[in-house]
């Protein structure tokens, strides 16, 4: 963390693509990035969402990025750009920085197999065990209690937190990152029945992490019964997700939390999948598209779609389906009425004939 200058911090901005304008202080110092809600005087918050309008008026920040025309009620030093939440990301980096991992060195209570390569500077931390015929990069941080099998193969600049688990034979891309917990090629669900029985499938295949990929805590990445299981590269995981073996994930993916998907699926380049979605084993999920919450999918996907519900639909559909959902009491009513009006006819004509 630094302290930097607004004025700095809008040339920074500018930089790096963001066109911005300083109203007010550009003299004024920040330590600090913080929400509108908890920011502290020498702090910088920013407006992206209308919704929370408001808030401008109370936060205790002493400056804000926000879009141009923003109300000011209360006379805040504001940078004005176009897209304050890419920009606030930017200035996140630029007063904070990433995270800096401890240099441990190769420490002595590690226990490292003789035939295992480690490059350079990297740091393997004490607890952490390494088995025979592993390859590890060079600038990587292994944290305390990680199990690394043997034949697992990791490139440059790779980060795992305490107690990841890297099973047997997995190969790992560079610069990626796994969070506590996770586990990364173990086996997947593989039994066939056999006499009222469920006898294992040897799960003899692999599973392959592309670069710049960064894994949630506490996942579950199973390897291939034959063949591998794959996470494209610049793909990116909330904690919980689960990856079925033999599935296919494309590259530039983002699954939010508690997101599973069965085996031999395969999602394509873009795809976003929202909190606690569900995918179908061996169906195809098209690039660029979209499920929301809690959805399952049980079909393939067409590609650029948007899609929501169990079973997935595309949206619109979906939200004229719920419309017509919330309308089914009222519905219910109307027939109602109507089968009685038809019933006081059918008395009525019945009448008439007997009249007669």
């Amino acid at each position: 963390m630094s302290h930097v200058t607004l004025g700095e911090l809008s040339a920074f901005l500018a930089q790096n693509g963001f066109a911005n304008d300083v109203d007010g202080d550009s003299e004024l110092s920040i330590s600090a990035v913080n929400t509108l809600e908890d920011a502290r005087n020498g702090e910088l918050s920013f407006l992206s969402n209308p919704k929370y309008a408001a808030m401008v008026a109370r936060t205790k920040a002493s400056a804000i990025i926000a879009p141009p025309g923003t109300d000011n009620p209360g006379g805040l030093t504001m940078i004005h750009c176009g897209d304050p939440y890419a920009a606030i990301t930017a200035a996140i980096i630029r007063i904070h920085g990433y995270r800096k991992h401890p240099q441990w060195g190769v420490s002595e209570k590690a226990v490292v197999d003789a035939s295992a390569t480690i490059g350079e500077n990297t740091s393997i931390a004490p607890y952490v065990t390494i088995e025979p015929d592993v390859r590890i990069g060079a600038n990587c941080t292994i944290y305390p209690h990680c199990h690394i099998a043997a034949g697992a193969i990791l490139g440059d600049d790779v980060t795992l937190f305490p107690n990841v688990t890297i099973y047997d034979g997995s190969q790992i891309g560079s610069r990626v990152t796994i969070h506590a917990g996770t586990i990364v090629g173990q086996d997947g669900l593989g039994y066939a029945p056999l006499n009222g029985k469920w006898l294992k499938i040897p799960q003899i295949g692999r599973i392959r992490i592309e670069d710049d990929v960064e894994i949630g805590a506490n996942c579950a990445l199973d390897r291939a019964t034959l063949g591998e299981t794959v996470i494209g590269a610049g793909t990116k995981f909330s904690n919980g997700v689960v990856v079925g073996h033999g599935a296919k994930v494309g590259q530039n993916c983002m699954f939010v939390a508690q997101v599973g998907i069965a085996g031999s699926a395969k999602v394509g380049n873009h795809v976003v999948l929202a909190g606690q979605v569900g995918v179908r084993g061996h169906l195809e999920i098209g690039d660029n598209a979209k499920v929301g919450a809690q959805a399952g999918v049980g079909s393939d996907l067409e590609p650029n779609g948007e899609y929501l519900g169990s079973p997935a639909i595309d949206k619109t559909q979906y939200i004229r389906s719920i419309y017509n959902v919330q309308k089914l009491p009222k519905m219910k009513e109307r027939i109602s009425q109507l089968e009685q009006h038809v019933a006081e006819l059918r008395k009525l004509i019945d009448d008439q004939k007997s009249d007669k």
